[in-house]
């Protein structure tokens, strides 16, 4: 796991990182974990936070990982992590290491370890804070459509050059092939990351607004 080189996250705060600054790959794998600290119980909390996150990151496969801290009136940490594949997260999750400081943990917990896994664009959709509900099914159709129905007409000019330049790039399984590759990387790589951002307000509700640091990313540290 890692955050922010030198800076805290904020109460409520889901800073972007990903390792080397990269965005994750198209089948990114993301495990939302939420953990409700004792009262009096957060300082060795965080210590034992800190060493999970180094543990996690010598797994195979691990990409980052977002520390959602507690905001105010509340003693509930939400961790966002992420891996290249299903099969990489899984190995971690019941992975003998884990086991063990989920053990270690649970004297500090008020409720038991959850985990939720999510993969794809559906992390997208994670609200900025613990207390914010998932944005309407309504609004997470309209959001993805708007993007990709652009898509899905200029992407095949573009590359129409390339299908007439090269005749196997021109044949229809090819053709669809390389288009829908260019849409899902667009998707995952550039578009979705900054368009939630952008529409964030109406996506989550008024008075939501982007977290301090979210824009940046690649300045990590391991935990």
């Amino acid at each position: 796991m890692e955050e922010f080189a030198g800076q805290p996250t904020e109460p409520g705060a889901r800073p972007a990182i990903y390792r080397s600054g990269r965005m994750p790959p198209p089948d990114v794998v993301t495990a939302v974990i939420e953990h409700d600290a004792r009262a009096g119980a957060e300082a060795d909390y965080e210590v034992w936070l800190q060493h999970i996150t180094t543990c996690a990151q010598r797994f195979p496969g691990h990409v980052g990982v977002n520390i959602i801290r507690p905001p105010a009136g509340s003693r509930r940490y939400t961790i966002v992590v992420r891996f290249d594949t299903l099969e990489h997260l899984q190995e971690w999750l019941g992975s003998e290491t884990r086991r063990q400081l989920i053990v270690q943990v649970e004297p500090l917990l008020e409720r038991g370890d959850r985990v939720d896994i999510k993969t794809g664009l559906e992390f997208w959709f994670t609200p900025p804070s613990p207390a914010q509900r998932h944005p309407a099914a309504y609004k997470q159709f309209l959001l993805t459509l708007s993007a990709i129905f652009p898509l899905t007409l200029l992407v095949p000019w573009l590359l129409r050059p390339l299908f007439h330049t090269v005749p196997v790039f021109g044949l229809p399984v090819v053709s669809n092939f390389v288009i829908s590759a260019v849409i899902v990387g667009l998707m995952t790589y550039v578009i979705m990351p900054h368009y939630t951002r952008l529409v964030v307000g109406w996506l989550y509700g008024p008075g939501e607004t982007l977290p301090r640091g979210a824009a940046e990313q690649g300045k990590t540290e391991t935990q």
